[in-house]
């Protein structure tokens, strides 16, 4: 592949970075997908169960995202497994240097994701996907009429209680502090509510359950007493940060790290635009990250058109 001087260089191959690849290929372009794993599909592969994404409905996120890959092989989609150090912006050519290679482009999609941040306790990563969840929209309805609990304090944390407030029968809210760092009128939403507690001062530091969330162990953070809850799942909301880190030559980026970047995917920088949970935007689905790959490649085949 060195070389090849590529009017595409798409960086990851989650949703967002596979139906870019897929359109882009539509569209004639000479492109290369670069992905730092092997396994494509991004935080998809770690969904138990899809119920969102319109006609897959209780598709197993895994399936999902080999038939996302599948669809890219298809059509002749070439990867590559390595890691992207550094975007380097000439006038008409961008260069994509990873550990082994540098690779010419006159275009470049990056669509490196974002990654839910963990508590990093024992029985987290063993029941993901199966009780322990980081998207309170996309498997709430899985805990109909059951007891759940929700780990945070600020607007993403509030907002997932009282969403699955709507349809679970106690919604237990963990936070280390003894006040909430949301939105006043989200805390007010919140208090509202009959089938929500609020465990104040608290971390989990345990997760338990046999091939499912059974229950959680807790610590107070001012007395250091333990206790625990019986629960059917988890939601963790305790931050979410996008994937930019380690790559250097990005577009501006707000205060958080994502890429500054509209629904058509252009940034700061000609001939490089961001799609999928890596950009600035409000919803991150797998469903709006399909989206930003297709509007992305648009954008891409207009800059081409114009040099």
């Amino acid at each position: 592949m060195r070389g090849i001087m590529y009017d595409l260089i798409i960086i990851g191959s989650g949703p967002a970075g596979l139906s870019a690849a897929v359109y882009g290929k539509r569209a004639g372009l000479e492109l290369l997908v670069i992905e730092q794993s092997g396994m494509s599909g991004g935080q998809v592969l770690n969904t138990y169960e899809v119920d969102n994404y319109l006609g897959m409905q209780g598709m197993n996120g895994f399936d999902m995202g080999m038939q996302f890959r599948a669809h890219a092989d298809k059509l002749g989609v070439s990867f590559i497994e390595e890691t992207v150090l550094k975007i380097e912006s000439g006038e008409k050519v961008r260069t994509v240097v990873t550990g082994k290679n540098r690779f010419e482009t006159k275009t470049v999609i990056i669509a490196t994701g974002a990654s839910h941040a963990k508590l990093g306790v024992t029985g987290e990563s063993e029941l993901s996907g199966m009780g322990v969840s980081y998207c309170a929209t996309c498997d709430g309805a899985f805990f109909r009429n059951r007891t759940v609990a929700v780990v945070g304090g600020g607007d993403v944390a509030v907002e997932d209680a009282i969403f699955l407030a709507r349809a679970c029968e106690k919604v237990y809210l963990v936070h280390r502090r003894d006040e909430l760092r949301a939105a006043k009128i989200l805390q007010d939403r919140l208090m509202e509510l009959s089938n929500v507690e609020i465990l104040w001062n608290q971390i989990v530091t345990e997760i338990e359950g046999k091939d499912q969330v059974e229950k959680m162990k807790l610590q107070n953070t001012k007395d250091h007493t333990a206790a625990e809850k019986e629960i059917d799942g988890i939601f963790v909301a305790v931050g979410i940060r996008p994937n930019t880190t380690g790559i250097e030559g990005l577009p501006d980026m707000d205060e958080n790290g994502y890429i500054q970047a509209g629904e058509d995917g252009r940034t700061s920088m000609e001939g490089i635009f961001a799609a999928g949970d890596v950009r600035t935007k409000r919803l991150r689905q797998i469903i709006t990250a399909v989206a930003d790959g297709a509007n992305a490649v648009t954008s891409v085949q207009e800059y081409l058109l114009n040099l």
